[in-house]
């Protein structure tokens, strides 16, 4: 009998120090997330919606990352936001495993969570046709915080149209220095244009590369050096096999000093012999081209087929 009740208070002592921590464990962890408003309680905790177009990332296109207002996880980044007029912030992807997805008491719509914390998003919607991924994160501006992209001095932007962006970009991506090599559209007057658009030669655009490098590692002669050896600079009406206006070949120059630069080295090629078309212009607004475009070789597992290197410096 003494041992039974041994065995008993032993059992009782360690379930009750179980549940104990497991109870201390929980209240740490509340702990952890940001202290919410009444208002953000209401939409974040209870799942309640803010007015339409009252939101201040609704009409708010920064450069930067959106967090969990609750907990300060990474939910979502500018590169996916876009505008859809309905009145809340909009993004087409998230960033991986960050949202999680329930139906809505409703049993027709869709929740959207934050994975981390539970915190109330907003919804997700399909097939409405926005954007080519065709899927709309409608967000509540005040579940998320906004932190604005870090500015690099070490890092610097560099514009190159030299026929199809599928070669350029597939060779400046293997280039050391660059960080990235962006196929897009840059020279025309309409906002946002298609590559439809582009390819009827509708909008006025070229095919434009955006490489994004690092000034300690490559400098912008280099790279300019290097856009004049991948592609043939004394093409007047494309590139290749590649006909038409939007497959010219213009350096797009940030300022003055890379113009003089990009100046430089054509008349250095002119002296070599080489009748150098290029043009030089400004650089505008960038428009990135379609998911498809991007990273198009690596993902067919080929080989650019009419951009090869050549060295000429």
């Amino acid at each position: 009998m003494k041992i039974y009740i041994v065995i008993t208070l032993i059992f009782t002592g360690l379930m009750f120090g179980f549940v104990s921590s497991c109870k201390e464990n929980t209240t740490m962890d509340k702990q952890k997330y940001n202290k919410l408003s009444t208002e953000e309680e209401r939409v974040i905790i209870h799942k309640g919606t803010e007015l339409p177009f009252s939101g201040k990332y609704n009409d708010f296109y920064e450069k930067g990352s959106y967090l969990c207002k609750r907990c300060g996880d990474l939910l979502y980044s500018s590169d996916d936001k876009f505008k859809s007029s309905c009145g809340w912030p909009s993004f087409d992807d998230e960033i991986k495993g960050a949202i999680r997805r329930e139906i809505d008491v409703d049993g027709q719509r869709t929740e959207i969570l934050c994975a981390n914390c539970g915190a109330h998003l907003g919804h997700v919607f399909e097939g409405e046709g926005f954007t080519e991924k065709n899927v709309r994160h409608c967000v509540n501006s005040i579940s998320m915080t906004f932190v604005p992209e870090k500015k690099d001095s070490n890092i610097a932007k560099a514009y190159f149209a030299g026929g199809c962006f599928w070669g350029v970009e597939y060779l400046f991506g293997q280039k050391e220095g660059v960080i990235s090599a962006v196929s897009g559209y840059m020279g025309g007057s309409k906002e946002n244009p298609s590559y439809q658009d582009v390819s009827y030669g509708k909008s006025g655009h070229l095919e434009v590369v955006e490489v994004t490098y690092d000034i300690n590692k490559v400098g912008y002669e280099e790279l300019a050096k290097f856009f004049f050896e991948i592609h043939d600079p004394t093409q007047d009406n494309g590139q290749g096999p590649d006909i038409g206006e939007q497959y010219l070949s213009v350096i797009f120059f940030n300022n003055e000093d890379e113009r003089l630069t990009a100046n430089k080295l054509i008349n250095i090629l002119k002296n070599m012999g080489y009748d150098v078309v290029t043009k030089l212009r400004p650089a505008s607004v960038f428009w990135k081209a379609e998911d498809y475009h991007q990273d198009y070789y690596d993902k067919k597992n080929k080989k650019p087929y009419c951009h090869v290197y050549k060295k000429k410096f």
